[in-house]
């Protein structure tokens, strides 16, 4: 399994480092600070980690995540980045709607929903980590996926956005672009990977994904180049999202023409508008301290907090309505009937 290879391999030395924490949830609300500053609600529902300074606009202005915010829901006690995905609603076969929740990765089983986010010099499963990398300044932001695609060419633009179906909380294998078409006795994992080659000069760009790209030729995975336009590497940023389906996962509860039930809280029933935002938060040079250790997992430049510190900070809805906690809905909210 793979976290049990991660386990062994912390134990020899690296040459930098990479960090995997957990986050628990700071809010479930139609806003998205991001893609549609100062709305609320925005157009789709989406589940949002990280610093307590979140609000509607996050204007670049209001840069410094981690001089605004007083707590975080995230592991490292200098993070106060916010880290963002839509929700995942399961649609019933009377055509009503509830939300799936989240739930911890392996080690964090205490946290309250939320995701595990990476930050990593070279792949996953490299414990040497030799790749230097530039950390991300305040003001940084960016996007990955397309909330309108609706087929797999169009997703196949981000390939490192996936869904892995999971038989176990060890399961990492295989990966594809769409939803599973079976239930999933773990739940559903949902990747996302952001680009990792930075412009050098711009903090964000108008589509929130100009400014950075992916490796010229092979993958961050086998060390691709840099594009000459994007030439600075930056670390890659990593989000695990568990949905946990075991309450819709009995085969009664099915279409009763076995197709998928399950739909992004922007409607899409086949998951290829799969997609993540970001917005950099750490305090001062914390992250890049951090990145230039020599360090797999446990860091001791990264001061940590505990779970129930993590659970603790939250910040009150933005828009007051109905997400599908306990509830079955008539439609997901924001979207038609």
């Amino acid at each position: 399994m793979i976290w049990n290879s991660l386990v062994a391999l912390a134990f020899v030395a690296p040459s930098h480092a990479l960090i995997r924490f957990g986050c628990s949830q700071l809010v479930v609300n139609r806003i998205d600070p991001l893609v549609n500053p100062g709305e609320a609600p925005s157009p789709h529902m989406h589940q949002i980690i990280g610093g307590n300074s979140l609000n509607v606009s996050m204007f670049p202005e209001n840069h410094d995540l981690a001089k605004l915010s007083t707590c975080t829901t995230c592991q490292p006690a200098d993070d106060f980045s916010n880290y963002w995905t839509a929700t995942l609603y399961f649609r019933a076969r009377n055509g009503t709607y509830k939300r799936v929740p989240q739930k911890g990765n392996v080690g964090f089983e205490g946290q309250k929903g939320g995701m595990t986010v990476y930050y990593m010099q070279n792949q996953l499963a490299d414990y040497q980590q030799k790749a230097q990398v530039k950390a991300f300044q305040p003001g940084f932001r960016m996007l990955v996926g397309d909330a309108s695609a609706t087929t797999k060419a169009q997703a196949d633009k981000y390939p490192q956005l996936t869904y892995t179906c999971l038989q176990d909380m060890n399961t990492r294998f295989p990966e594809t672009k769409d939803f599973p078409k079976k239930p999933c006795p773990a739940g559903i994992m949902v990747n996302v990977r952001f680009p990792t080659c930075w412009d050098g000069v711009n903090l964000d760009s108008p589509d929130h994904m100009a400014h950075m790209a992916y490796p010229v030729s092979g993958t961050f995975e086998s060390q691709g180049p840099c594009p000459t336009t994007h030439p600075v590497r930056m670390p890659q940023v990593l989000y695990e999202v568990i949905f946990e389906t075991k309450a819709f996962n009995a085969a009664a509860d099915w279409p009763e023409d076995s197709s998928q039930p399950f739909r992004w809280s922007f409607g899409d029933e086949k998951g290829f508008g799969n997609h993540g935002d970001y917005v950099f938060g750490w305090k001062d040079d914390a992250l890049q301290k951090i990145m230039d250790e020599a360090c797999y997992v446990n860091c001791k430049t990264m001061r940590t907090q505990t779970i129930d510190q993590m659970n603790s900070c939250s910040v009150d809805s933005f828009v007051n309505e109905d997400v599908g906690d306990n509830n079955w809905l008539a439609s997901i909210p924001g979207q038609p009937m």
